[in-house]
């Protein structure tokens, strides 16, 4: 049976918290791989690497980049109540970082030809919010 990834209005929102010093370091024109060893738990500075990387064809450094993002990602959704499903809105601007971390890493998923996986970021894209996936263009 395949599986409901319409949102369940029970689950609560996952709302993560801001990044001050990451943003402030970004809006300073810091350089993106300073930001990361600086803060390295920070998903949105590992998904803007993954994007400079893809920008100048690296596809394995940006499907690296991204993987890390996922999973720095992953650990802050985790340690901000998220249980494995629920919406994660892009709206929500600290969000934004690890919803751009998962797309850079389908993005890259996909170049590479990894079965499945572009797949399962899909979903994981449209059930976090279907918007997330439409404002990074996919």
């Amino acid at each position: 049976m395949p599986e409901n990834l319409l949102p369940n209005p029970t689950t609560p929102e996952t709302l993560l918290p801001e990044e001050p010093e990451v943003t402030s370091a970004l809006a300073a024109d810091t350089p993106v791989a300073s930001v990361v060893v600086s803060h390295p738990a920070s998903s949105l500075a590992w998904a803007l690497l993954a994007d400079e990387a893809w920008d100048r064809g690296a596809t394995l450094e940006s499907y690296a980049y991204a993987r890390v993002g996922y999973h720095r990602g992953l650990d802050a959704l985790r340690k901000a109540g998220w249980r494995g499903a629920g919406p994660v809105p892009w709206s929500h601007e600290p969000n934004r970082g690890v919803l751009r971390a998962l797309f850079a890493l389908r993005r890259a998923a996909e170049a590479i030809g990894e079965e499945g996986e572009p797949e399962r970021l899909t979903a994981f894209l449209e059930q976090s919010d279907p918007e997330a996936l439409r404002a990074l263009g996919a």
